[in-house]
């Protein structure tokens, strides 16, 4: 396993540093859950808004331990809660989701004045990326 070099941050800025679609797993006791969500990659994780009271959180909340995939790439990661959107801690990681969300973000199915309404951080550990037939195990540690 390979620590994060600036040739791999880059190919997954270039890749992930948008708007694109990830798999997000969490568990539920025993029991995987998988769902799709917009996510958003920088600086060794993914953000993504969503809301507090979901399944996805309440799970994350019991166990913070969660697993993504995207195409060609797949890892480990520790989900954290960074709370309220407008919360002013999270106004610089706001606006480059507000910029890499624009298409969709304010159609109507985001409510920004409910607090419940939060950035989910997934910091990601380790994972394994797939770039012009070569395999990175990466150690984002």
């Amino acid at each position: 396993m390979e620590k994060l070099s600036p040739e791999l941050e880059k190919i997954l800025m270039e890749r992930y540093g948008k708007d694109s679609i990830i798999a997000v797993a969490t568990m539920e006791g025993e029991l995987p859950c998988v769902r799709y969500v917009d996510g958003f990659y920088m600086d060794r994780a993914f953000y993504v808004i969503t809301y507090a009271l979901s399944d996805k959180m309440k799970q994350i909340g019991e166990n913070p331990n969660v697993a993504v995939a995207a195409e060609w790439f797949t890892a480990h990661g520790v989900g954290v809660n960074l709370g309220w959107f407008k919360k002013e801690e999270n106004a610089e990681i706001a606006e480059k989701l507000r910029e890499a969300f624009a298409e969709w973000i304010d159609n109507g199915h985001n409510n920004f004045e409910d607090e419940n309404t939060c950035i989910l951080c997934i910091k990601l550990t380790d994972g394994v990326l797939l770039s012009h037939g070569t395999r990175y195990e990466i150690d984002f540690e």
